[in-house]
């Protein structure tokens, strides 16, 4: 692959002035819109993350985790939509954290260090040589390379990295990184080493809504009505048919996290002769995390407990306050759970260039990578998740409507406990006495991603100002993920009925103390374990024999495999218009693409356990199906860049043509996934939830349009803008659709559920998930039976909390699908092409360095706009198609370098923006509220080859929040912090 630099003399950089200078030749030498990232020196890139360094160029934003950027967004493009790749080459992508996922094409920038990166370029306009699948841009990581250095060079650096958000792990942690790079007197022969290791230990305190639930208001006592009591007190209640919010929960969190990542590239070359060089390069990068995370939650029970409840007055009125009353006590969870995943990626490549004559050049490249994502946690799994409850609330309030939502409970930890069950301790206070197993999950996934690509390239030139290039490519990736869980196994089951079974492994936990920034009601609990150690304990207790230790069954086989060829041609042309030279660069690509999928299908059963506890489970009695398919396209795209060099200085470019991104993996299965049984009875209103897959999905074509102006004004300064559009077809927008899916029946809305809504009826009991469900419990199981009998005589079910309480928590008494019921409706969100948008807008940079004093600046803002945006007022029922990602953003830079001394201090801006269309079961967005971050770093050489430094990052602590259909729909919000770096780097 032909780079903007390839033609171009070596430039050896150093320091923070002669890198972007390096950057800015890379611009202004290049056909169509390119910006790029130089190394200031050997080893050391500007940030420690390739990603926090690719936010400062114009159109580039990034999202996070755990505060340190992951992946990239490109003028309004995501993740998916842009094609990165090292060294020209194609590289594969995984993702499978918490024992979820496995169906992502997007890179993830967190996986690769920053210290063996010689630079970084991103093309934002296509061109005929370059692999297809960025529709955002292409790019372009370049790693060091032996022979563009004499002689014997290294570089080695060390940092102590301390993070303030860190509780648990070491206060500071450490990155080590070397470079080597040898090449023999005659530079015809060199070898590069470089590694890396480094560990960070750090933590995150926030809070979530787990989904929000829209509805149309209607008379009490509805069927469809969630707040379904007579007795509620509604204060400004919503219109009849007005749309209305209502949360599932509000929970606090906390995680505590441990990354290592270790990085190494081996890189042999040799040059025989002048004409012919060759490449052997072994790439290693692998990232493990552990991530311990505790909840403090308090789901809405609704029914008769809600006692009072205040809407706000917006067009979705959503509650600000409400009020629930639990006579007999109910649980406040306390969920802990250990996640573990390992990404490791290998990438083996040669490349060879031969140069014919003095007009023909010949270049073979070709690589084999895969990328394996797997959890690597005890027990073979990548998430264990222990659910804890303590028993002991019996009034609950929350607070919604501001930035920081609250609640507040009134406990009595005389409360709780199964029949029979003798608590270990009422003190007054609620402690891990209380605490009690509820759910247990364990959850694996496991991707591995391949590439194998080849291609032939040729280049003939006919002058300095004319060539022909031209190339053909085969490229063949695979993707295999798999899943396995072990779902909701009831050991203290949904009541929390065995408090203090744990003892001391459950230790107290202020959460609400971890907050910085925002202030949580005073009085409240939580708890701290360590998940896995409680599953070890637990398989020591005498009442669980039989179901643990738990086994996780197999819930997904997706098997993806994509092979594209493809052959291309490009003319470079040169001349004269009139005294402004201009240069053109036109060619064409064609591909064609065969897709294959494969997936089995694992059979599923309903299981209603409590009023709104309904679970879809794998049903290990029936046999899994085999789904397969088969799609095929071809795409013709052409390109043309025009530069006219108005004068020495001032450059303008005119760009067109056509790109291309495909699908994301998860949507080119063939099976459905993602159930969710709607959190209550589909008898009275809820939607059971799925998504389904789509092999026949087009890729997204884009027909694209950039102008810009390029004043060059001094050899290390310039401002630029330019406008561009996007019209994109074949959008991968999503439809709800409700269909029946692998014949899964419904047990909340089959003849038993129907009789037993009839007999409330009969008894004048208002219908109810809780009576609802304990009715059918009663009828199918309860009634008549000796531990009825034992607790109530031979009274009829009548609605009771003491019966409701013994209904609802007596084991083995759920309500599982049978060939009488009904298949599910569920809502199936599938993607699907057909969608046409436009994306357009313009970027402005600028660039000084005032003279010798060795300051500088950099500045630029990108505006991005689309002609396709969310109704918020929308259906609840039908997702909707619009742009996601788009956004404004803003860097400020300012440099100071001279005499040994270097100072950077950063700001970056990334305004509001819109991550997801169809969140929960109510077709949600979520929104990314408007995200600002300050970075420094200093260094100072106390010698030529001797360099120390610190760096901070977010030096101003900001935290991030999103919301949903309004802001008081918070979904969720981290109280985030600083990190420092305090560093030394000897070069030699």
């Amino acid at each position: 692959m032909a780079y903007a630099q390839d033609d171009a003399e070596e430039i050896v950089v150093t320091g923070i002035k002669a890198s972007l200078q390096a950057a800015m030749d890379i611009k202004r030498d290049s056909a169509g819109v390119v910006d790029a990232i130089s190394a200031e020196d050997m080893g050391k890139f500007p940030d420690t993350n390739l990603a926090e360094s690719l936010q400062r160029i114009t159109g580039v934003s990034i999202s996070r985790s755990n505060g340190e950027g992951s992946q990239i967004t490109v003028r309004g493009f995501g993740a998916e939509n842009n094609m990165i790749t090292l060294n020209g080459r194609s590289m594969p992508a995984a993702s499978t954290f918490n024992g979820d996922g496995g169906g992502s094409r997007a890179f993830d920038f967190a996986n690769i260090a920053s210290e063996g990166v010689a630079g970084v370029e991103v093309y934002k306009t296509g061109k005929a040589n370059i692999t297809t699948g960025g529709i955002g841009a292409t790019v372009n990581i370049k790693t060091a390379k032996p022979l563009d250095r004499d002689g014997f060079n290294g570089s080695v650096g060390v940092k102590a990295v301390m993070d303030s958000t860190n509780r648990v792990g070491d206060d500071v942690t450490p990155e080590l990184a070397g470079l080597v790079s040898w090449a023999n007197s005659d530079a015809t022969f060199g070898v590069g080493l470089s590694v890396s290791h480094q560990e960070r230990d750090s933590g995150t305190v926030g809070a979530t809504v787990n989904d929000w639930n829209i509805r149309t208001w209607d008379s009490v006592n509805a069927p469809a009505r969630m707040w379904n009591n007579a007795n509620t007190k509604v204060n400004n209640a919503p219109k009849e048919g007005q749309l209305y919010a209502r949360p599932n929960d509000l929970r606090y969190e906390f995680t505590d996290t441990q990354r290592t990542r270790d990085n190494a590239q081996l890189t042999l070359q040799f040059a025989p002769t002048e004409d012919f060089k060759g490449t052997v390069d072994y790439t290693f990068a692998e990232n493990q995390i552990e991530e311990a995370l505790g909840q403090t939650g308090n789901w809405m029970q609704t029914g008769a407990r809600l006692q009072e409840v205040t809407f706000d007055s917006q067009t979705i009125a959503t509650p600000i306050y409400a009020r629930e009353s639990y006579p007999d006590g109910i649980d406040e969870g306390f969920e802990q759970q250990w996640r573990e995943q390992t990404n490791t990626l290998g990438s083996f490549g040669i490349n060879l260039a031969y140069q014919v004559n003095d007009a023909l050049e010949l270049r073979l490249d070709g690589h084999n990578s895969e990328m394996h994502s797997r959890g690597t946690g005890p027990f073979g799994a990548g998430s264990i998740r222990m659910g804890l409850g303590a028993p002991t609330v019996v009034a609950r309030e929350w607070w919604f409507g501001s930035e920081f939502p609250t609640y507040l409970n009134k406990y009595d930890d005389s409360k709780g406990g199964n029949a029979g069950y003798v608590k270990p301790g009422v003190n007054g206070k609620t402690d891990n006495l209380d605490v009690s197993s509820s759910m247990f999950n364990l959850r694996q996934a496991d991707q591995k991603a391949t590439v194998d690509q080849y291609r032939l390239d040729g280049t003939y030139k006919f002058d300095d100002k004319s060539q022909f290039d031209f190339g053909i490519e085969s490229k063949e990736m695979e993707s295999h993920s798999l899943n396995y869980a072990a779902e909701n196994v009831a050991l203290g089951n949904w009541n929390a009925g065995y408090p203090g079974e744990f003892g001391n492994l459950v230790q107290p936990f202020d959460i609400q103390g971890e907050f910085d920034d925002w202030t949580p009601k005073a009085g409240g609990y939580g708890f701290k374990a360590n998940a896995a150690d409680l599953y070890v304990a637990a398989q020591k207790i005498p009442r669980y024999a039989n179901i643990l230790p738990a086994k996780m069954k197999q819930t997904a086989d997706n098997l993806v495999n994509e092979k594209t060829q493809a052959a291309y041609f490009q003319f470079k042309l040169g001349g004269d218009f009139g005294s402004m030279p201009f240069d053109i660069l036109t060619g064409l690509r064609y591909e064609t693409t065969d897709v294959e999928s494969s997936s089995l299908a694992s059979a599923y059963k309903t299981v209603w356990e409590d009023n709104n506890d309904v679970a879809i489970r794998v049903d290990s009695s029936k046999p899994a199906s085999l789904a397969e398919a088969e799609a095929s396209y071809d795409n013709l795209l052409p390109s043309l860049d025009f530069t006219l060099h108005i004068s020495d200085d001032l450059i303008g470019r005119f760009s067109v043509g056509k790109t291309i991104a495909r699908a994301g993996l998860g949507s080119l299965g063939v099976s459905a996934s993602g159930f969710g049984a709607g959190g209550g009875s589909t008898y009275l209103g809820s939607v059971p939830v799925a998504s389904a897959s789509n092999p026949g999905l087009l890729p997204l074509e884009s027909s694209n349009l950039d102008m810009s102006l390029e004043w060059y004004y001094d050899d290390t300064s310039y401002v630029s803008a330019g406008i561009f559009q996007k019209n994109v077809k074949n959008f991968i927008g999503s439809e709800r659709v409700n269909r029946t899916l692998l014949n899964i029946r419904n047990s909340t809305n089959g003849p038993r559920v129907q009789a037993a809504a009839a007999a409330l009826k009969a008894k004048g009991i208002a219908i109810n998930d809780d009576t609802l469900f304990n009715q059918t419990v009663y009828t199918q199981f309860g009634k008549g039976s000796a531990d009825w009998i034992a607790q109530f005589g031979n009274s009829d079910y009548t609605g009771t909390d003491a019966q409701n309480f013994f209904l609802a928590n007596h084991a083995g008494w759920d309500i599982e699908s049978n060939d009488t019921d009904p298949l599910t409706v569920f809502s199936t969100n599938t993607p699907n092409n057909g969608k046409e948008a436009k994306i357009y807008g313009a970027e402005f940079a600028v660039q000084h360095f005032f003279g010798e004093t060795g300051f500088g600046v950099q500045a630029n803002y990108t505006l991005v706009r689309g002609d396709v945006g969310f109704n918020n007022e929308g259906s609840f029922t039908q997702s909707q198609f619009a742009l996601v990602g788009l956004s404004d953003t803003a860097n400020l830079v300012a440099m100071y370098e001279k005499d040994g001394l270097q100072a950077r201090i950063a700001y970056n801006w990334r305004g509001e923006y819109l991550n997801e269309t169809n969140r929960g079961g109510s077709a949600n967005p979520r929104y990314i509220e408007a995200y600002s971050q300050i970075d420094l770093n200093v260094s100072y050489a106390i010698t030529d080859a001797l360099t120390v430094s610190l760096e901070g990052l977010n030096v101003t602590g900001e935290n991030s929040r999103s919301h949903g259909r309004n802001y008081a729909m918070m979904w969720d919000m981290y109280d985030l912090g600083a990190r420092y770096q305090l560093g030394a780097r000897y070069t030699f």
